[in-house]
């Protein structure tokens, strides 16, 4: 009987170890990289303007969402912004977050900026930004709601100072669409970014996939942003593997909210 209780026993202790080493695997750790209530951790960078200063309230927090406004605004005036995330973010890892386009702009939006916006990744330090820059060198994951008579695609890829690989090819087209149909202006959509250990970076709208792509890296030639002093200071080595996170202010208001990251 005691040797019958002594091998139940060692079996049950067995079982609970099994147990406790499968459950980190089934759960995953998602960081929030918002707080929902104020925009600590994030730095605004807007075109004409110092790094720190937001702009007659560019970016504010209203019910629980980061929210891009121009209310305060005489006009847009191409001052287009990013704000930015404290820390580099380098791969593998997965970024989620869910936005939404406002239905409503500023008059003198250009006509390609409305329901246009996106989420830089692979990007420079804003320290070294210019104050006349309008963009970092970066990825655009990019983001496009309808808009009057304009045909659009959504979960894009965009490349301001860089290149990536395509179905094994160089891209250097600035801008590269999906085939997925743009999102409803004014609805909650889910936004993922998957920076996978081999490169390979996939977005998803929804849960549909949009784009694949892998291989980022600097454009030498710096057609788009000006990503010569990068290329000079890395000692001529093109290839990314991280870089910063932003959310980008292009012209029409938009909310961003539960921003999470999983490091992978």
């Amino acid at each position: 009987m005691r040797g019958l209780l002594k091998v139940v026993a060692v079996a049950a202790i067995a079982l609970g170890m099994a147990g406790c080493t499968a459950m980190p695997q089934s759960g995953e750790r998602w960081e929030s990289l918002f707080d929902g209530k104020t925009l600590d951790g994030w730095t605004p960078k807007i075109r004409g303007f110092p790094l720190g200063e937001n702009y007659r309230d560019t970016f504010q927090v209203r019910d629980g969402a980061i929210t891009v406004s121009y209310d305060k605004y005489d006009q847009f005036g191409e001052r287009f912004g990013h704000l930015f995330y404290k820390d580099a973010i380098r791969g593998p890892y997965r970024l989620r977050l869910e936005y939404r386009f406002s239905e409503t702009h500023p008059a003198d939006t250009p006509a390609w900026a409305i329901a246009n916006s996106g989420v830089m990744i692979f990007g420079e330090d804003p320290k070294g930004m210019a104050v006349g820059d309008s963009f970092p060198v970066s990825v655009e994951a990019q983001l496009l709601g309808p808009a009057p008579g304009q045909t659009r695609f959504n979960g894009n890829m965009c490349s301001p100072g860089t290149n990536v690989v395509i179905d094994g090819k160089l891209e250097t087209t600035h801008c590269i669409n999906s085939k997925t149909p743009s999102a409803p202006n004014g609805q909650w959509h889910l936004f993922e970014v998957e920076v996978a250990a081999d490169g390979t970076v996939t977005q998803k709208v929804n849960g549909e996939v949009t784009i694949v792509y892998s291989a980022v890296q600097l454009d030498p030639e710096g057609k788009m942003a000006n990503s010569k002093p990068l290329v000079a200071a890395a000692g001529g080595k093109l290839m990314l593997d991280g870089g910063t996170i932003s959310l980008q202010s292009e012209g029409n208001p938009i909310e961003f909210r539960k921003i999470e990251v999983l490091r992978m």
